[in-house]
């Protein structure tokens, strides 16, 4: 006997994984042990066993993304490849997998600002996905009042919970004095990160009727893909705000204000900076040669005409010639496969001199 969904039945959430459950809480506890956690973010970690797998997709996503995005430039988000802690615990030296990571985040560049931003964009965009994917045991699908959720889920459809990664997020990086020009500017540049998601978010609607019509339709909504707001970030990243620090007499706080170029009249009040824009307080230094912060530009990849001058900081480079084979030719052959040819072909590689 065949049941049919009703679209009204209780939504239930699926085991992670097929262990015994002592043997995957003792799991789940071990990947937010390595995570390097501070006490109340080991806490949230441990009391759903979806989140640590969501801290560790995000943190993930948000390198990649970086590292993309700056993948032309002198700074290239060097991270050894993984954030892990670091983006979580905030200028956490032990939860850094390098000396660059440590030191990148303890700087006030434009770059620093952009990787606040795009860290709680990937934490708050992981997290709202993996509601609406089920992989949360603590919420499920956007809860939108305006919009029929049930009958979204009935017909394939299910709303990123933003509502809930918003609040989670907010609560696990915490808050920071609000004195501090450092912790201010870092609070700001996440809540950028945060509200690029937020102001992505679109409605998707399904029609449902006899021969394609539009009698019943249902919506949810979703969040644009993370390498869109990655393009956003790094647009607000080319128009950063430099600040700096000032202390209002009447309350004794301490204020944010734009630094006006050597000579400029002060305006006749401190400026505020929109939101939208991320915010920096010190110079970036030239990334051409190792530093703190950065390897230097010595051996790095670079496209000839096009950006070798400026990575390689004008000190030329080299150029290798190599023979590389790939697919060619592909087509796709009845039913189900391709089929491509391999072509051989000589190119060059272009790599900074030191």
């Amino acid at each position: 006997m065949k049941h049919l969904l009703t679209g009204n039945e209780p939504l239930s959430i699926l085991p992670l994984t097929s262990q015994p459950d002592e043997r995957a809480t003792k799991s789940h506890y071990k990947l937010c042990d390595r995570l390097k956690l501070e006490k109340k973010q080991r806490r949230m970690c441990r009391r759903d066993p979806g989140v640590a797998e969501t801290l560790m997709e995000a943190i993930s996503m948000s390198a990649m993304e970086c590292q993309y995005q700056f993948r032309f430039e002198r700074w290239n988000c060097t991270l050894e490849g993984r954030y892990r802690a670091n983006i979580l615990k905030r200028g956490n030296k032990y939860g850094c997998e390098s000396e660059f990571d440590y030191f990148m985040f303890l700087a006030g560049f434009k770059e620093t600002a952009f990787l606040y931003a795009i860290s709680s964009a990937g934490l708050t965009h992981a997290l709202a996905k993996a509601c609406s994917a089920g992989r949360m045991e603590r919420c499920t699908c956007d809860e939108a009042p305006d919009l029929e959720n049930r009958k979204a889920w009935q017909w394939g459809g299910c709303g990123d919970n933003l509502k809930y990664s918003n609040k989670f997020v907010k609560d696990f990086l915490g808050k920071r004095s609000n004195k501090d020009l450092r912790a201010r500017v870092d609070m700001h540049n996440s809540n950028v990160g945060m509200k690029v998601i937020k102001a992505g978010v679109e409605t998707t609607c399904k029609c449902h009727g006899v021969s394609g019509s539009c009698t019943v339709q249902t919506c949810w909504r979703q969040l644009a893909p993370f390498h869109e707001i990655g393009k956003q970030l790094k647009q607000r990243y080319e128009t950063s705000v430099r600040v700096a620090s000032s202390t209002n007499e009447a309350t004794g706080e301490g204020e944010i204000s734009q630094t006006r170029p050597q000579g400029q009249q002060p305006p006749q009040q401190d400026f505020i900076p929109r939101t939208p824009d991320l915010l920096h307080f010190e110079d970036s230094p030239s990334f051409c040669r190792p530093s703190k912060y950065s390897g230097g530009t010595l051996a790095r990849k670079c496209y000839k005409d096009k950006n070798c001058e400026a990575i390689c900081c004008g000190r030329g480079h080299n150029t290798q010639s190599r023979v590389v084979t790939r697919p060619c030719q592909c087509q796709v052959r009845w039913c189900c496969y391709v089929e491509c040819k391999q072509c051989t072909q000589r190119e060059e590689v272009y790599t900074c001199k030191g």
